[in-house]
């Protein structure tokens, strides 16, 4: 018994399916990018960030020293373990505070951390210590 027409019409649709796979392969075969040479797949980085496909003149070349380069957070530089200052105020209850000479920053002090008595406007020496809520002085002395 023969085929039906709707057998024969996909039939049809199969075969030009399968000839028109077949055709756009045969262009990826000729347009392929496989037989360039290393220098062709090169691309360029110039001075502006832009891409080219031309190499970069060697005599606009600057040297740059590694050992230059920091990488991460710029170093923190290191403070004086020792620091002066003047006591602004002083409480009663056993705290003040100290303005750092060099910063002009408030420190916190209380008067556990006073080697000998002070009072206000005082010179001293003394040491921060970094707490949850900010520097702190230790070790006072009068200077």
């Amino acid at each position: 018994m023969g085929d039906s027409f709707f057998k024969k019409e996909n039939a049809k649709k199969k075969a030009k399916k399968k000839q028109e796979k077949s055709l756009r392969r045969e262009e990826r075969k000729t347009n392929n990018n496989k037989g360039q040479s290393l220098e062709e797949m090169f691309a360029y980085v110039d001075e502006n960030g832009q891409l080219t496909s031309s190499p970069p003149d060697k005599k606009d070349k600057t040297e740059i020293n590694p050992e230059n380069i920091l990488l991460g957070a710029r170093p923190i530089p290191d403070e004086p373990t020792i620091n002066t200052g003047v006591i602004t105020f002083f409480s009663e209850k056993g705290y003040g505070f100290v303005s750092d000479d060099i910063t002009k920053d408030n420190v916190f002090f209380h008067n556990n951390d006073v080697a000998e008595p002070v009072k206000m406007k005082d010179k001293v020496s003394f040491e921060k210590k970094k707490t949850p809520r900010g520097d702190n002085a230790i070790n006072l002395k009068k200077i």
